[in-house]
């Protein structure tokens, strides 16, 4: 049986999101997570476009080549990355609607000019 995991014990995670908060508050606000199974990450959520993952992620310092693209029932563009950030593994994600479905909701049909 392992040891029962304590508030304190989720202290690396929490201390990054207070010195993100600290030096980056006026950068878009994300959906925070921090979990008993990883108990060192951080996760930042961004669910209302990419643009805000771009930011995100020059303050992080992460390069656009560790940047992972995925796509979620072919009309959700997913970004994601990992960096460390003061002891923590921050992961940053982000969705967003994919260019088909953009064109699709604007009448243009998604096809080449």
């Amino acid at each position: 049986m392992s040891e029962l995991l304590t508030l304190a014990g989720l202290s690396v995670p929490m201390r990054a999101l207070r010195m993100l908060a600290a030096e980056y508050g006026d950068l878009p606000a994300p959906a925070v997570g921090v979990s008993t199974i990883y108990p060192e990450r951080l996760e930042l959520s961004l669910h209302k476009g990419l643009g805000a993952f771009e930011v995100w992620r020059a303050a992080l310092g992460i390069g656009p080549d560790e940047v992972e693209f995925g796509e979620q029932a072919g009309s959700i563009w997913t970004l994601q990355a990992s960096a460390l950030y003061a002891g923590a593994e921050v992961r940053l994600v982000a969705y967003g609607p994919s260019l088909d479905s953009v064109r699709a909701g604007t009448g243009d049909g998604g096809g080449d000019a």
